[in-house]
């Protein structure tokens, strides 16, 4: 007797609807899951130090400790930023509120003059108000900031997973012969994570550093806190650039006039589009394993998710869901292909031409 199978399409929907289930019980506990999956990986980003201390025989105090205390101080660093960034603006906003109107009321001049001075477009552009310009900067710092919010529960779940990571690392390298599949799954997402953190990380910081000396030639306020920004925002995947250029953009409008505005663009984009287009990709490699359509969705799904947390830890967040789905499933070669973009290595690529 023939076995009779479920038609795809109900097991389609199906998984649908368990994915919209899981995701949406995801977001109701999203202020535990968020810290959890932070803490897991900052622990991934920081275990090159780890094993590079267990080469050297460090005692096992000093595997735990160093690598908790450089997440601490990384986080640290980050909450004064923010908090910093947030207080600025609050500073800046009276001293620029009038040099916004008048570049508002020189815009309707502009457009009047070229013909376009109706009444809709001048209630539109008197609507304009930087006190709200304002307000939603400083809800965006503020919803940054909200992520290390919970730094109790960071720092003890760092330590939590240091504590564990050793006897995690035997307990995979003992299930390889049992599991191979889900075994190779999970240390690609643990290198592939890794090495996305870290050149992220190298190569952004070239570029904020770049973009302090930009700003700062060209007069814009706070060079480095913008530039710090910059570093941070480039953690977001597509839209992260566009965050980081916002602010200084436009607060060379206010200082410089368009002139300033437009070269900050200028600089901003030449220095992302040779670094992180030319140079990074070289690095970097296919650490990712993500097409361009699916590292957009990712952003999408995991902020609807877990907030601003989810928009800064979307790649990783996306690569650990490829590992327990994709990847650890022996048959699932196809569909890896098209989460990444890529045929298969067995597949051979049609001709174009035909």
């Amino acid at each position: 007797m023939a076995e009779q199978r479920a038609p795809r399409a109900l097991i389609v929907l199906v998984c649908t609807a368990a994915a919209v289930i899981v995701l949406a019980g995801m977001q109701a506990v999203q202020s535990i899951l968020g810290p959890v999956i932070l803490a897991l990986t900052l622990v991934i980003a920081v275990s090159p130090l780890r094993e590079w201390l267990y080469r050297h025989k460090a005692p096992g105090w000093m595997l735990v400790m160093i690598p908790l205390l450089v997440v601490i101080v990384v986080l640290l660093g980050m909450i004064a930023i923010l908090s910093f960034a947030a207080a600025q603006l609050a500073i800046l906003a009276p001293k620029y509120a009038h040099q916004f109107n008048e570049v508002i009321a020189e815009l309707q001049r502009w457009l009047a003059g070229l013909g376009y001075g109706t009444a809709e477009i001048n209630k539109a552009l008197s609507s304009i108000d930087f006190g709200k310009l304002i307000d939603l900067a400083q809800s965006v710092f503020s919803g940054l900031l909200g992520v290390f919010s919970s730094l109790f529960l960071i720092v003890v779940m760092l330590l939590a997973m240091s504590l564990d990571a050793p006897i995690y690392s035997r307990i995979m390298a003992a299930a390889s012969d049992e599991r191979p599949a889900l075994i190779t799954a999970f240390t690609t997402f643990t290198h592939k994570t890794r090495r996305y953190l870290i050149v992220s990380t190298i190569f952004g910081a070239i570029c904020s550093a770049l973009d302090i000396v930009a700003l700062y030639a060209l007069d814009v306020p706070l060079p480095l806190l913008w530039g710090v920004f910059a570093l941070i925002t480039n953690y977001v995947p597509n839209i992260g650039f566009f965050l980081g250029l916002i602010p200084p953009a436009l607060l060379g409008l206010l200082e410089g006039g368009p002139k300033t505005m437009i070269l900050v663009i200028v600089a901003y984009i030449a220095i992302n589009v040779v670094i992180q287009s030319f140079i990074q990709p070289k690095f970097l490699g296919d650490a990712v394993g993500l097409s361009t359509t699916v590292t957009f969705l990712s952003l999408i799904v995991w902020t609807w998710v877990l907030g601003p947390l989810g928009a800064l830890l979307a790649i990783p967040l996306s690569l650990l869901v490829r590992a327990l789905l994709v990847d650890s499933d022996p048959n699932g070669k196809w569909a890896a292909a098209l989460v990444s973009g890529r045929l298969p290595s067995s597949a051979k690529a049609p001709d174009a031409a035909a």
